[in-house]
């Protein structure tokens, strides 16, 4: 019997299954998977997540394996070979935000402890688990992306708008929006967000 899931979770494409399995909606206090979860949601903005999920490992080459201190630094002659990899997204203002959000990233461990502190802090350290009840649709965005998407801003981050933000947030499990009919609703007791 084919187990439940939620409908964006495409069967055609492997990696969809893997990831709506394994990773969304899964809380995450992984520094490095954070780093790279916000800076490939940004790379997505205005494409499918399908293309990005095809391409992440080659983002994983490209970019060091998401070392922040390595593409803090990156230079130009860095920027070229990455804008000449047809394995990335290869878009100048993505390429540039993910040297700024490594920036910005190592200025928010030097003052918060990192992402996952900084995150999770926001939810007081437990998810958000939305119920679906009659007419629920999974959002765009919320006042709580709006809320952390205003802030990442502020200390410096690029492709953080509330819309790529609440992705971001779903994709580490900072949000749970798996469906009533998918094997990994959480279920009662959920907290609605509204």
């Amino acid at each position: 019997m084919a187990l439940g899931r939620c409908s964006w979770a495409n069967p055609a494409n492997p990696r969809y299954l893997v990831y709506h399995d394994e990773e969304w909606g899964v809380a995450c206090h992984d520094e490095l998977r954070l780093f790279e979860m916000l800076n490939l949601e940004g790379a997505q903005a205005g494409l499918s997540w399908a293309t990005i999920l095809n391409k992440r490992e080659t983002y994983r080459q490209a970019f060091d394996g998401w070392d922040a201190h390595r593409i803090a630094v990156y230079d130009t002659a860095k920027v070229a070979q990455l804008l000449a990899n047809p394995g990335i997204v290869r878009n100048r203002l993505k390429v540039a935000a993910a040297i700024t959000n490594a920036q910005a990233y190592l200025r928010l461990c030097d003052e918060v402890g990192g992402l996952d502190a900084y995150l999770w802090g926001f939810v007081g350290g437990g998810p958000v688990v939305n119920r679906q009840r009659d007419g629920y649709v999974v959002p765009a965005k919320t006042a709580l992306s709006d809320m952390v998407s205003k802030d990442l801003l502020k200390r410096g981050f690029k492709f953080v708008g509330s819309t790529i933000v609440y992705a971001y947030l779903q994709g580490i499990g900072v949000v749970n929006d798996h469906t009533s009919d998918c094997h990994l609703f959480a279920g009662e007791p959920a907290t609605v967000q509204t």
